[in-house]
C-alpha cells in the first residue's frame, strides 16, 4: 500500500503504551510516568484519569465501563471505581512470573493479561510464561503456557477468538486460540509470522476483522488481514503499539516514543501519539 503520512495529536509522554479506544477517546499508559490518560484525539486535549506510584500497563474496560489497569511491578490488575479510587481487582502473581506487560479485557469482563516470562530486558534470554485469565470476580487462573513475551492481545471472530502477539518469539508470531464459554483457551495455533527483524509488539483490530501490528524496531505498523495474511506496512518512527479508533474506522493511532529505557524516556518526554489517516 501506499504509505500514508503521520501527524502528531499529542506529545510530552515518558513511554506511551496500551492504547485503547473507548467511548470516544483513547486511553493509554504513560508506563514509565505512573499514568493512565484519556485523550480526545479531535482536539487534542487530555486528563490523566489515575495516576500512582508504579508502571500502569495494559487497559481495559469492564462491561460496567469501569476501567481496569494490569500493574506491571505488583504483578495485580487494578480497578478504578467511580469516584476515581483504584483498588485491587485481582493478584496475577502466581500465575505471572515477572513484570505484568498488556492486557485485553472481552465483552464478558475477563481479562486476559501477559508477563515478561523472567526476561526483562534483551540481552536476557527469553522464557516460556504463562497467560493469566481473570475472571470478572477477580478469580485467577493460568489460560496459556509457553507464551513467548506475550505483549498485544485482541480478542475476535465476535469473541471466540483471542490473537496474542508473541514478541519473542523466533520467528516473532500472532498466536491465534479459541475462547470457550468459560473463557478458557483451546486449540493453539499460528495466525501469522513475521519476517526476520519484526518483533511484534502492540496489536489492534479493524472492523474488518483484520490486524494492525506495530514493529517497533524495524520502524512500522503492519497490515494483517483476517486469515492471516500480510496486506501491507506503514512506515512510523517508533511504534510500541496501536489502537483503531475514531468516528471513521480509517483511522490509527499510534503510541511512539525514541526509546524504550525507563531513565531516557523520563529525562526526554519525547513519546507521542500519532494519527495515520487510512483513507486518505
Amino acid at each position: 500500500m501506499d504509505a500514508p503520512g503521520h501527524t502528531v495529536v499529542s506529545t510530552g509522554y515518558a513511554f506511551p503504551e496500551c492504547p485503547r479506544w473507548h467511548d470516544g477517546a483513547l486511553w493509554f499508559s504513560d508506563i514509565h510516568a505512573g499514568q493512565v490518560v484519556r485523550l480526545d484525539i479531535a482536539s487534542g486535549e487530555s486528563e490523566v484519569v489515575a495516576e500512582y506510584d508504579g508502571h500502569p500497563s495494559g487497559l481495559g474496560f469492564l462491561p460496567d465501563g469501569r476501567l481496569l489497569v494490569a500493574d506491571g511491578g505488583t504483578r495485580r490488575v487494578l480497578r478504578r471505581e467511580a469516584d476515581g479510587s483504584l483498588v485491587e481487582h485481582a493478584d496475577v502473581s502466581d500465575v505471572a512470573t515477572h513484570t505484568v506487560n498488556d492486557m485485553v479485557v472481552d465483552a464478558a469482563g475477563r481479562a486476559y493479561v501477559g508477563n515478561y516470562g523472567d526476561a526483562s530486558v534483551p540481552p536476557a534470554p527469553p522464557y516460556p510464561a504463562q497467560l493469566a485469565l481473570v475472571q470478572p470476580d477477580g478469580t485467577v487462573s493460568a489460560a496459556a503456557d509457553r507464551m513467548m513475551f506475550a505483549n498485544g492481545m485482541v480478542v475476535t471472530d465476535a469473541g471466540r477468538t483471542l490473537l496474542v502477539a508473541e514478541t519473542r518469539a523466533t520467528p516473532g508470531r500472532l498466536t491465534a486460540f479459541t475462547v470457550g464459554d468459560d473463557g478458557g483457551l483451546t486449540d493453539r495455533r499460528t495466525f501469522t509470522e513475521f519476517p526476520d527483524g519484526v518483533m511484534p509488539d502492540g496489536i489492534a483490530l479493524a472492523a474488518d476483522g483484520s490486524v494492525w501490528v506495530a514493529s517497533p524496531f524495524t520502524g512500522e505498523v503492519l497490515h494483517v488481514g483476517a486469515d492471516g495474511t500480510h496486506l501491507g506496512r506503514v512506515p512510523v518512527p517508533n511504534p510500541y503499539a496501536v489502537a483503531v479508533g475514531g468516528d471513521d474506522l480509517d483511522v490509527l493511532l499510534v503510541c511512539s516514543a525514541p526509546t524504550w529505557v525507563p531513565e531516557e524516556t523520563l529525562a526526554q518526554r519525547a513519546g507521542s501519539i500519532l494519527r495515520i489517516d487510512l483513507s486518505a
